[in-house]
């Protein structure tokens, strides 16, 4: 499966965006969907995940702040990001698995997200 993910950018301290990573086959047979980040000069983490049941997992960095979903018909898995900080300033990558193993096998191009203080 292709995953492509957009809707980074540049955004002031406080403000929120909206990231899609729409897969290119029907997201139904896909068990995770997952958000990471890549902080200038970081390793990689997990932002959020969600499975087909719509159960989540977010960073306590991300918890109350950040929420994740997926949409079957349009094949699409959102980050929506409020109250962004500029600690939250990284490459977007979404991912997809097949759950239960911590493994993702698909990964989408990134997209970044600048945050200003």
């Amino acid at each position: 499966v292709q995953l492509q993910a957009s809707g980074g950018g540049l955004v002031q301290a406080g403000g929120s965006l909206r990231l899609s990573c729409v897969a290119s086959k029907s997201i139904y047979n896909i068990n995770i969907m997952a958000w990471f980040r890549q902080p200038p000069g970081k390793q990689r983490e997990l932002v959020a995940e969600i499975t087909s049941d719509g159960r989540t997992n977010y960073a306590d960095s991300a918890k109350g702040r950040f929420t994740i979903s997926r949409d079957y018909a349009k094949d699409t898995v959102y980050l929506q990001m409020n109250s962004l900080k500029p600690e939250d300033t990284a490459v977007y990558y979404c991912a997809v698995g097949p759950g239960g193993t911590g493994r993702y096998d698909y990964w989408g191009q990134g997209t970044l997200v600048t945050v200003s203080s």
